[in-house]
């Protein structure tokens, strides 16, 4: 069995508008969301083998909230900042882990889960997470995202 994990990065701060980008951090919100979510996660019994993520501040920061809570560690991949759900995906099974967590950016996260969840899932709003399921332990299968050979399970 194959598990992706997409996390959408926490809501970040826009109040510095001399930053770049890339360098934004969490916002308090985003700070309170992350580890949050990450200990819903974790209630829920996942463990990735590895956490994928933007090398972007926010996305950095978010996914190290989850490592935190999930005893993973993180790999920073800066052609997640913002990847298209195609590379999202592509990077995801790169690793060949049978479980694995994405921390990206819109609008490739909303464009994959739309793709994944066969449009039941339209946006990644911030700091959500969505998880995927496939019944191979081949990630070429999964990586064809097969609407047979997968299911959507959420943490609720």
């Amino acid at each position: 069995m194959i598990r992706l994990v997409l996390v959408r990065h926490a809501k970040s701060d826009w109040g510095d508008s001399s930053l770049d980008d890339h360098d934004r951090p969490l916002n308090d919100r985003g700070m309170r969301d992350a580890p949050r979510m990450a200990a819903r996660l974790a209630a829920s019994g996942f463990r990735p083998d590895i956490i994928l993520s933007s090398t972007a501040l926010r996305a950095r920061t978010t996914a190290e909230a989850f490592a935190a809570e999930l005893g993973a560690a993180v790999s920073l991949d800066p052609e997640l900042y913002g990847a298209p759900a195609s590379k999202i995906l592509e990077s995801a099974a790169a690793t060949r882990a049978p479980a694995v967590m994405v921390v990206a950016h819109d609008p490739g996260m909303s464009a994959l889960t739309a793709r994944l969840s066969d449009d039941d899932i339209a946006h990644m709003p911030t700091c959500a997470v969505a998880t995927f399921i496939w019944a191979q332990d081949d990630w070429d299968v999964a990586a064809v995202v097969d609407p047979d050979n997968w299911t959507f399970d959420a943490p609720r």
